[in-house]
């Protein structure tokens, strides 16, 4: 009964303490970029990167064009390289599986990464459309910044959206009636997470689920004032 007891204990205890982790592309200069599993923009060195190693990463470059892109290996990260110049969007579909926390439903586990690399462009440049399920768009206006998220292509009102400002500071907010958060002016890097679940279940490679959670997330440096 006693390690029933400590085991069970141990068991809660390591739960409640595993931070939540996404993956995120963070542009490393003009040329390269960093894809992270982390719960910051920074490479987590307690996480093995190879619970993403089956994520697929592509680039749109500044005429449009789409193309897959490859990566290295580089302890806490994957390095990818990204030719070309001018605004280019780099984006990432991981696949995490299937999974079950407890006595909570099994769910299909999904990322939908993207950064800019590069300045930003109109919002109509930079939306992934069909491509993903889930997206969160940048809009520059005059010397502010804002985020929209989007669903199937969509606005998504009262989505609950994490943006963390130059500084690391977090700011959780939830969108308007047009997926929009509020607008920020300070110029530096931003990260932009949400999550999005699918009440649909099936069965994928022998596992069933019962919900899909699709989480988006978004890097951009933004040049302010």
């Amino acid at each position: 009964m006693k390690r029933l007891f400590l085991a069970a204990l141990t068991t809660c205890l390591f739960v409640g303490a595993a931070p939540a982790h996404f993956v995120f592309i963070v542009p490393d200069g003009d040329v390269a970029a960093k894809v992270i599993f982390s719960d910051s923009l920074k490479p987590d060195g307690n996480v093995s990167i190879e619970k993403i190693e089956n994520s697929k990463i592509f680039l749109i470059d500044a005429a449009g064009k789409e193309s897959p892109l490859k990566w290295a290996a580089d302890k806490a990260y994957y390095k990818v390289e990204v030719p070309g110049n001018g605004s280019r969007i780099v984006f990432g579909v991981t696949d995490y599986g299937i999974l079950q926390r407890g006595d909570t439903k099994p769910f299909w586990l999904k990322y939908h990464s993207k950064a800019i690399v590069g300045d930003i462009p109109a919002a109509d440049k930079v939306k992934l459309g069909d491509r993903v399920p889930v997206e969160i768009v940048p809009i520059v206006d005059g010397k502010t910044i804002r985020f929209q998220a989007l669903v199937a292509g969509k606005p998504h009102p009262k989505a609950e959206v994490s943006v963390m400002l130059p500084g690391d500071k977090v700011e959780n907010l939830t969108t308007d009636e047009k997926g929009l958060t509020q607008t920020f002016e300070k110029a530096g890097q931003y990260g932009v997470r949400f999550r999005f679940t699918e009440a649909k279940g099936g069965e994928e490679k022998g596992k069933k689920f019962e919900e899909v959670r699709n989480y988006a997330t978004l890097v951009v440096t933004f040049a302010g004032k």
